[in-house]
């Protein structure tokens, strides 16, 4: 009986103390922090595709292709862990008119080039050597980590001068954190030039300089809940 009694108090208490935090007066607000920098680094998905109407025969020449491919890419001293094979597909496809089946090799390889100085002659090999496809071009930052941490930094105080400007208006003050959310989502701006690079490629022409490096923002979005005071003293 004691036992069921001391267990039965311990719930209410709980459940009190439960009801107590949630009446605790509180305030929510959103920060933002940003970090501009310059990249360092850009991942680049190219694709080598070929069809024809033989499977066996698409598949030899898109293998052979890619071999090439594969063989000027180490030929540019990309290290053996910064490339690597995404995807491989070989796909038939059907022509009810012409009543004939056409097949599809596709073999993409995802690029991570650590100098930037050497993108445009890297671009022109890829595609002389076999590629006819870019795909995603993502600019990237060695020191991310940092830079993340850095704008977490700034999203939290950005979060605090919001709350304070709040109570500055009040006959209150600011308390202790009550919780706080990383609201942040991941982004890198996409070149639009790719394609227009890729097509003077294909007609011959040299690509020349083709690479706007610009900045890439890291930002950190913060919901941060304090609690509120009621010992300001006016």
């Amino acid at each position: 009986m004691k036992k069921t009694f001391l267990i039965l108090m311990t719930m209410v208490m709980t459940v009190a103390n439960a009801q107590e935090v949630k009446q605790v007066p509180n305030i929510s607000v959103s920060g933002e922090g940003k970090v501009k920098v310059a990249p360092d680094q850009v991942s680049i998905s190219v694709s080598v595709e070929t069809r024809g109407n033989n499977s066996a025969e698409v598949k030899k020449q898109n293998d052979e292709k890619i071999d090439a491919v594969i063989k000027y890419i180490k030929k540019a001293n990309i290290a053996k862990e910064d490339y690597q094979t995404q995807r491989v597909s070989l796909n038939p496809q059907y022509d009810y008119e012409k009543k004939k089946t056409t097949f599809y090799a596709t073999q993409t390889i995802n690029i991570l080039m650590k100098d930037l100085n050497k993108y445009d002659e890297l671009m022109e090999g890829l595609v002389s050597s076999g590629v006819n496809s870019i795909g995603n071009v993502e600019f990237k930052s060695s020191k991310e980590e940092l830079h993340k941490s850095e704008a977490r930094k700034l999203a939290m105080k950005n979060a605090k001068a919001k709350a304070d400007d709040f109570m500055s208006a009040t006959t209150q003050k600011l308390g202790n954190i009550i919780s706080v959310t990383d609201n942040t989502q991941a982004y890198y701006p996409r070149p639009m030039y790719a394609a227009a690079m890729e097509m003077k490629s294909f007609d011959g022409a040299g690509a020349g300089q083709t690479l706007a490096i610009g900045e890439i923002e890291i930002i950190a979005n913060v919901s941060v809940s304090y609690a509120i005071s009621y010992t300001r003293v006016e």
